[in-house]
C-alpha cells in the first residue's frame, strides 16, 4: 500500500496533488531503485518522474539521500519542476501534512537551497506563510526552530543569491519574536535565542535589508524594545543612526517616508486564511456575513493566544486587500464592516487591541499621495464614518487614538506625522471617500473635545474651518447590515 502524504477526514475527496504524485510513484516505484536508468526522459515522462521521487522522499525518509541523488542525476531544468511541485505542497496541502512528511518536506528544503534549485526564494517564503502568529503548538514551534535555522546556516548563499529571502525572514520572525518573548518556559529559550540571533544579525550587520522592508520594520521593532538586544537597537535609529554603517541613511524618517510593499502582509496570513478573507471580501453580501465571520472565528481565533493574528489580518485588509471599483460599488461587505468586527468580537488584551488600531492607522502618519495608496487609508476612515449612527464610541475611540498618535508616537518627527495625517485626510475628502470632513467635525454625538482637536488640526494645516455651524450627518447603517 502506497504511504499518505495527508492526514484526511473519512468523507473528503482525495487531494488531486497527492492523487497525481501518488499514481507516478506507483507506476514508476521499481524505477526508484538503483541502478538507474541512464535514458534521458521524455517531457511527459520527466514530469512524472519528478512526481514519484518527490513522494518517494517525503514518505521514504530512509531512502531519502537515494531518491535525493536520483534526482540530481536526472534534472535538467535546474530542479524548476521539482520545485515547483514542492510549492503547490506546501500552498495547498502544509496544514494536512502528517509530521514525518513535513520533517522530509524541510529535508528537501535545505536541499534545494544548496543546489540552489530555481525557485527555492519563493519555497523559503511560501513556508514562512505556515508560521502563524499566536500559535505555541509543538508544531509551530518546530517550524519556526526549522526555518530560522536554516536561515543562518545559508546565510552566506542567501545573502548573495537571495537577500529578499532574509528581508522576509526578518518581517515574519521580529513579528513572532513578539509573541515568543511574552511567554517564559523552557521550551521557548532556545528559540528565542536563535529568531533573537537572526533579527539582530540581520539589522546590525546588513541594515540595508532593513531599509527594503520600509514603515513597517519600525512598527514591528517597537514592540520588542523591552528586549536587551532590540533597545540598544531602538536607541541607535533614533539617537545615532550612523552606527549603522548605511550609505545614505541619517535618520529614522527616511523609513517611515517608505511605504512597505504588500507582500509584506501577506507573509503573516496563511494561505487558507488568505483564501477565506478574499472570499468574503468578494463575495459576501453585506448583511449575510455573520455566519461567515464566526466559521473564520472558530477556524482562526478560537484560542485567546490566537487573537494576537487580528493585528495581522488588520494589517492585510488594509494593505493586501483592495478590491476593484465594481466590488467597491457592490452590496458585498465592506473592509471597514470587517475590521470592525475584528475590532469590537475579540476579549483583547490592551497591547493587542493597540497593536491592531496602530495597523489600521500606521499608514496614516507618513501618508504621502506621490508614493503611498489611498486604499491602505480608506478603511479606517469608513469605519470611523459608518460607525456614527449606531456605533459612536467605535469613532470616538478611533479618532482619539490617531490624535494620541498624533502628539506621542514620535515627537522628534512629530512635523511628519503631522503632514502625513493632514495629506490624508485632504485626500480621503478630495477623492471623495467622504463627502466632506464635517461629518467628523460638526458631529453632535462626538465628544466636543475631540472634534475641537480635529478641527485645529485640519485648520492649522488650511483644511476645513474652524467652527463650523454645519452638521454632515453620515448615511446610516442599513437594517441588518450591522458590523456582525
Amino acid at each position: 500500500m502506497v504511504p499518505k502524504l495527508t492526514l484526511a477526514a473519512p468523507h473528503e475527496a482525495e487531494n488531486q496533488i497527492e492523487l497525481s504524485l501518488k499514481q507516478s510513484f506507483e507506476s514508476l516505484e521499481p524505477s526508484l531503485k538503483p541502478p538507474f536508468s541512464l535514458t534521458i526522459p521524455k517531457p511527459d515522462e520527466y514530469t512524472q518522474l519528478n512526481h514519484a521521487i518527490l513522494h518517494a522522499i517525503l514518505t521514504q525518509p530512509q531512502f531519502a539521500k537515494t531518491h535525493i541523488k536520483h534526482l540530481h542525476a536526472v534534472v535538467t531544468d535546474g530542479y524548476a519542476t521539482f520545485v515547483n511541485l514542492l510549492l503547490k505542497i506546501i500552498h495547498h496541502l502544509y496544514p494536512k501534512l502528517l509530521g514525518s512528511v513535513k520533517n522530509q518536506l524541510l529535508w528537501v528544503t535545505n536541499e534545494m537551497v544548496r543546489v540552489s534549485g530555481i525557485g527555492y526564494d519563493a519555497l523559503l517564503i511560501s513556508l514562512m506563510r505556515h508560521i502563524v502568529g499566536g500559535d505555541f503548538s509543538d508544531d509551530n514551534l518546530w517550524l519556526c526552530t526549522k526555518l530560522v535555522t536554516l536561515l543562518l546556516d545559508k546565510w552566506d548563499s542567501l545573502l548573495e543569491e537571495a537577500s529578499h529571502v532574509l528581508c522576509s525572514g526578518l518581517y515574519v520572525f521580529l513579528r513572532v519574536l513578539a509573541d515568543h518573548c511574552r511567554l517564559n518556559g523552557e521550551k521557548f529559550e532556545s528559540l528565542k535565542h536563535l529568531e533573537v540571533n537572526f533579527c539582530v544579525k540581520i539589522v546590525r550587520e546588513e541594515f540595508h535589508l532593513c531599509l527594503k522592508i520600509g514603515r513597517d520594520f519600525i512598527r514591528l521593532l517597537q514592540d520588542l524594545v523591552h528586549v536587551p538586544e532590540f533597545k540598544s537597537i531602538w536607541k541607535d535609529l533614533m539617537l545615532n543612526p550612523t552606527r549603522f554603517n548605511t550609505l545614505g541613511f541619517s535618520s529614522v524618517s527616511q523609513i517611515y517616508c517608505t511605504r512597505t510593499s504588500s507582500r509584506y502582509a501577506l507573509l503573516r496570513i496563511t494561505p487558507e486564511m488568505e483564501t477565506q478573507l478574499r472570499f468574503l471580501l468578494t463575495h459576501v453580501k453585506f448583511g449575510h456575513q455573520k455566519r461567515h465571520l464566526m466559521w473564520f472565528a472558530r477556524k482562526f481565533l478560537s484560542e485567546l493566544d490566537k487573537e494576537t493574528v487580528i493585528v495581522d489580518i488588520v494589517r492585510f485588509i488594509c494593505c493586501a486587500h483592495h478590491p476593484p471599483n465594481e466590488i467597491i460599488q457592490s452590496d458585498v461587505i465592506p473592509r471597514w464592516a470587517v475590521i470592525g468586527w475584528l475590532l469590537t468580537t475579540f476579549r483583547r488584551k490592551n497591547y493587542i487591541e493597540a497593536n491592531a488600531k496602530l495597523a489600521l492607522f500606521y499608514d496614516w502618519l507618513f501618508f504621502d499621495e506621490r508614493m503611498d495608496n489611498i486604499m491602505n487609508i480608506e478603511p479606517a476612515i469608513l469605519l470611523m464614518v459608518h460607525s456614527i449612527p449606531q456605533y459612536v464610541e467605535m469613532t470616538n475611540t478611533l479618532l482619539e487614538f490617531l490624535l494620541l498618535l498624533l502628539d506621542n508616537y514620535d515627537m522628534e518627527h512629530k512635523d511628519i506625522i503631522v503632514k502625513g495625517v493632514s495629506s490624508a485626510f485632504r485626500l480621503l475628502e478630495s477623492k471623495g471617500v467622504i463627502q466632506s470632513l464635517d461629518v467628523l467635525t460638526s458631529c453632535p454625538t462626538l465628544s466636543p473635545s475631540l472634534k475641537e482637536r480635529l478641527s485645529k488640526l485640519l485648520l492649522s494645516c488650511g483644511i476645513g474651518k474652524l467652527g463650523s455651524s454645519k452638521e454632515s450627518l453620515p448615511v446610516p447603517i442599513q437594517p441588518g447590515q450591522q458590523m456582525v
